[in-house]
């Protein structure tokens, strides 16, 4: 493996910071990264809010449920879906863009989901620690009022970055043979597979250096998603333009 398939696989969510600051210059360094990412037809259909002011940073993470981590973070984000940037172009030439389709929801998810990838890479690989906070989708209303988000822009993700205070163990994902099928789909391996991976996940949870506990990967998915999560998030879509037409 080269340096940076090594630093893909070192990746683990850090919670606990040093509290040191990250300078202006590093994080506008981490942006022109992350802005190299792909992009569905080169929307860009992204915004990231930088959080400095002490106030906001608390009440985003009292709204996001992670209040813990904020405390400590040497920077702390918002990233956005963003098309309201798409509409001023637009009507730049006298045109109303059409925003308001499951396409275009799906473009911007995945357009700031790999602009913040690429941000996260590049911070791991200048050694800080990072954690994505999906928390921010649990009160998404309250949190664009804070940040003054306009119609078209709505938040997927929190992110806090900073000097770790430890490394946590990297947890063991799927097997390739899970996740990786040849020319078709193939549902009857899962039997097996998921037997041997919960056996995996069993052993890393019960031996990790902190929060060890008796627990499996398809029990915890069975758990997690035997309700459907968060609601509002269709009637809030729907505030800020996204319909799903």
């Amino acid at each position: 493996m080269n340096s940076t398939q090594t630093l893909l696989r070192s990746h683990s969510s850090v919670r606990k910071y040093t509290g040191e600051e990250i300078s202006r210059e590093k994080v506008i360094e981490l942006i022109e990264t992350a802005q190299m990412a792909a992009s569905s037809h080169f929307v860009q259909a992204y915004s990231v809010i930088w959080v400095t002011d002490e106030e906001k940073k608390q009440k985003l993470g009292e709204l996001s449920k992670n209040d813990f981590q904020f405390k400590t973070a040497g920077a702390s984000f918002l990233f956005c879906v963003d098309f309201k940037r798409l509409q001023v172009a637009g009507q730049k030439h006298g045109v109303e863009i059409v925003a308001d389709s499951a396409e275009n929801l799906l473009v911007g998810v995945a357009d700031v989901s790999l602009f913040a990838q690429n941000f996260v890479v590049a911070a791991e690989s200048e050694g800080y620690g990072i954690c994505y906070i999906g928390g921010a989708r649990t009160n998404p209303a309250e949190i664009s009022a804070l940040f003054d988000l306009p119609e078209y822009v709505f938040p997927l993700f929190a992110m806090t970055i900073g000097e770790p205070t430890k490394r946590n163990e990297t947890k063991p994902r799927l097997p390739v043979a899970a996740v990786l099928h040849e020319n078709s789909y193939n549902t009857a391996q899962y039997d097996t597979l998921l037997d041997e991976y919960d056996a995996t996940m069993e052993a890393y949870y019960a031996s990790r250096s902190s929060n060890q506990k008796m627990a499996n990967w398809t029990k915890q998915m069975a758990d997690f998603l035997i309700d459907q999560k968060r609601p509002h998030m269709k009637e809030f879509l729907a505030s800020k333009g996204f319909t799903w037409q």
